[in-house]
């Protein structure tokens, strides 16, 4: 069983085949009988597979907890290709690269490579169902 939450919603929830999702080292697949596990998740793709086909969706931030009989996923927001705005996040991209150009303070600095890192793992969600 897995289950993906965010502050908003209930993303998903039902039985799937297998989980993958994005690690700040790496991508993590998670199959049936695997080690329970706690991990921190990066902003990124979140792939789930459930009667034989995969299904992309963007993540962002937060965290997998790996049970016995089921995984949980929390997430500041979770999102669908057909609930992404392609013309919006690529704005998005474009202004926060503007602002990389511009001095920043490191803590600006930083959210700044956040809110572009979540733009373009947007985009590449749209695309690749495109």
């Amino acid at each position: 069983m897995l289950e993906v939450l965010t502050p908003k919603k209930q993303f998903f929830k039902g039985e799937v085949e297998a989980l993958t999702c994005t690690l700040p080292d790496g991508q993590l697949t998670v199959l049936k009988s695997h080690r329970p596990m706690l991990a921190a998740l990066e902003i990124g793709v979140l792939k789930i597979k459930t009667g034989g086909s995969w299904r992309t969706a963007f993540s962002s931030e937060g965290f997998i907890e790996v049970r016995p009989d089921e995984v949980l996923v929390f997430t500041q927001n979770c999102e669908w290709p057909e609930e992404i705005d392609a013309a919006r996040a690529e704005e998005e991209r474009e202004r926060e690269l503007e602002k990389l150009r511009q001095k920043q303070s490191l803590i600006e600095y930083r959210q700044t490579q956040i809110a572009l890192n979540r733009a373009m793992a947007r985009l590449k969600v749209k695309n690749t169902v495109n």
